[in-house]
């Protein structure tokens, strides 16, 4: 399945939103220069992300060490091959670093055969033997760093896919076993993006970051040991121009900030306003605000045109300026260098290998403050995963199993449901059902009515065990339903709810789901009971049809029709309807009402419906009012005691009768 996986049943009654995209999301950070040059963003003076958007570069951890700590738990049983890592990534880089100074020997062995026969010295040659064996050696030494650097990458991919893997198991196991009320609570977009964003940004730090850093690190050490073993004079040199580079960036970072905060906001604005325009299209162009849409567009388009041109503006300087600085340090170092061979304190090979090696110090120093930032955003990204990871569970289900089939065969009752002085609320301190007591016989098709907010959705969600009971007990066949696993409560039931829920497949594999091991006969059966099999055959593929990710080639009176022939599929003991013809025709509604009642003879039925007129028929009707149930008993019964049902009915009667005047 290609389409996300929602929450088996949402609390409607709770309002429970379903989060989108996000305007301002996480993408590329603007004003870098590109290379390995030194950013404000890179040395964690930029911006800390848009306005909505994932967590990007500069984020921290709430508590970074505990965070550290347990992501390295994942790591240690891949502790061998880490060690590998370093080892091998230390020989990289050291075998590396080597080639500038062996480099400078053949450049001395050249200059020296050179100024012999410059200074007519007899028998004075370039020594090329002595050059080639020098270029071979080297040539071997990069090789070698190149097996060794292959080496460390392929291993530690390794590392990094068994340790994520590992991470997405774990993950992927909580959210099978998580409450209903963690989804109600959270938006699908926050869920997801620590569940596959926050988790790749974990993998991409664990494949690339840290074996970067680790080299970083060492190529840092070596070429200072390096620079030292050649001049320690130079080697000062080279170091008293690095906080040059870090006074300029943090003068400019701290005026591209603000910038660069603007841009983000902008950003943030813009994506927001053309999702929404995309979105409600049709509305834009039917109240004919197309203009104001465009002028809405140019006025944040040209904030994000002036932020984003000054903070390019800017950051942009520091590259300029870098090189500026470090061309000021070349030419101390290359005077220096003069001096000092002048003086036979050192040779010219030499010289060339510091300058080298002058010219890979601020690289290292480079990376290892951009990945120490990467680091950062990627322990918030673990401790966001760990923040999911220990989430509390739904309590756990009965270690063994009621096996509720041979349980009604033996008593003989099928669909018995009981309320016993069950008390609940989504908050301890407010209950939204005190005391409630319902009795359902089986068979008994029961009419949920209430104004919005009243409990409904809620009635089922308990019966279906999506939420646990603050006290009291519910019954189906007289067990008790935390005495039943939850696979084993739930195979009772059928369910056909107002929002539809098809995935990417074909209509055949969509109304099958509803049964394992369904046949073609059982599915063009249930697609005729349901009324779908006409409209189905009209389709160019017909029952091979397959439905895009929305399900939008078809139409959603159309969709309602397959989860009903998937519900008449699945023939369970317990029914549960949840305006299920709220998204058709009248004339489909009748068939689909017939198709329900040959349904719904012999089993007990829940059906929550706001048209009064469609429940008229039900042996019982349910009304209630903030989680109560204030009134019960057949239609007749209920208008005849001139309550609370009775004026919502007239209250629609009136209403339709208007409309059928008006028409």
């Amino acid at each position: 399945m290609s389409k996300q996986v929602k929450a088996p049943y949402m609390a409607a009654d709770q309002g429970a939103g379903q989060g989108g995209p996000r305007p301002g999301g996480a993408g590329p950070r603007p004003g870098g220069p590109p290379g390995g040059g030194m950013n404000p963003s890179a040395m964690g003076f930029g911006p800390r992300g848009g306005p909505g958007g994932m967590m990007g570069q500069g984020q921290k951890a709430k508590n970074f060490k505990v965070t550290l700590r347990r992501l390295i738990r994942y790591l240690h049983p891949h502790r061998g091959a880490l060690l590998v890592v370093l080892l091998t990534a230390v020989l990289s880089t050291v075998f590396s670093i080597l080639g500038p100074k062996i480099l400078g020997n053949a450049t001395t062995k050249l200059f020296e055969g050179l100024m012999a026969k410059k200074n007519g010295i007899a028998g004075a040659a370039i020594d090329f033997d002595a050059i080639f064996k020098i270029l071979l050696t080297l040539a071997v030494l990069y090789i070698i760093s190149a097996v060794f650097s292959y080496i460390q990458q392929h291993v530690m991919a390794g590392v990094a896919q068994r340790t994520v893997y590992g991470i997405r198991e774990d993950v992927n196991a909580k959210l099978a076993k998580l409450p209903l009320k963690f989804y109600d609570g959270r938006s699908h977009g926050e869920v997801l993006s620590r569940a596959v964003n926050d988790i790749d940004n974990i993998s991409g730090t664990l494949q690339q970051s840290l074996t970067q850093f680790i080299t970083a690190i060492v190529t840092l050490i070596g070429v200072v040991v390096m620079m030292l073993t050649i001049s320690p004079l130079m080697t000062l040199i080279t170091i008293i121009t690095l906080p040059l580079s870090f006074i300029a960036i943090k003068m400019i970072a701290s005026r591209s900030q603000r910038h660069f905060a603007g841009q983000q906001k902008a950003l943030g604005e813009l994506n927001g306003h053309v999702e929404e325009m995309y979105t409600g299209h049709p509305i834009v162009k039917a109240f004919g605000r197309e203009q104001t849409s465009i002028a809405k567009f140019d006025e944040v388009n040209e904030r994000l045109y002036q932020s984003g041109y000054r903070a390019q503006f800017i950051s942009g300087i520091i590259m300029p300026l870098m090189g500026f600085i470090g061309n000021i340090g070349y030419v101390l170092v290359s005077v220096a260098g003069g001096i000092l061979v002048l003086h036979k304190a050192i040779t010219i090979g030499d010289v060339q290998a510091f300058i080298s090696y002058s010219r890979q110090f601020a690289m290292p120093i480079t990376q290892t403050a951009q990945i120490a930032n990467i680091i950062q955003s990627t322990i918030a990204s673990a401790e966001r995963v760990f923040e999911l990871l220990d989430e509390e569970e739904e309590v756990p289900g009965a270690e063994r199993s009621v096996d509720l089939q041979k349980k009604t065969a033996a008593q003989g009752i099928q669909g018995e449901v009981r309320f016993e002085h069950v008390k609940f609320g989504y908050k301890a301190d407010a209950l939204l059902m005190d005391d409630l007591n319902i009795n359902v016989q089986p068979g008994q098709t029961i009419a949920i009515v209430g104004p919005t907010g009243a409990g409904k959705t809620t009635l089922i969600n308990l019966l279906m065990r999506f939420y646990e009971l603050n006290g009291g007990r519910i019954t189906v066949n007289g067990t008790n339903i935390t005495e039943m696993s939850r696979a084993e409560l739930r195979s009772n039931f059928g369910m056909v709810l107002q929002d539809t829920w098809l995935f990417n497949g074909t209509i055949r594999d969509n109304i099958a789901y509803g049964r394992i091991g369904a046949t073609e006969t059982d599915v063009v059966r249930a697609a005729k009971a349901a009324y779908a099999d006409h409209f189905i055959r009209t389709l160019p593929d017909g029952y091979n049809t397959v439905l895009n990710e929305e399900a939008s080639n078809i139409s959603q009176g159309q969709k309602q029709l397959l989860t009903i022939a998937r519900a008449i599929l699945a023939d369970p003991q317990i029914l549960i309807l949840d305006e299920a013809t709220s998204s058709v025709d009248t004339r489909t509604e009748v068939h689909i009402q017939q198709a329900m009642n040959t349904l719904m003879e012999g089993r007990t039925s829940f059906v929550i419906a706001h048209r009064l007129s469609t429940i008229r028929d039900a042996d019982r009707i349910l009304v209630m009012n903030q989680g109560a149930v204030i009134e019960q008993g057949s239609h007749e019964e209920l208008l005849a005691q001139r309550g609370f049902y009775a004026d919502l009915y007239e209250s629609q009667f009136a209403a339709s009768k208007k409309q059928t005047e008006a028409i």
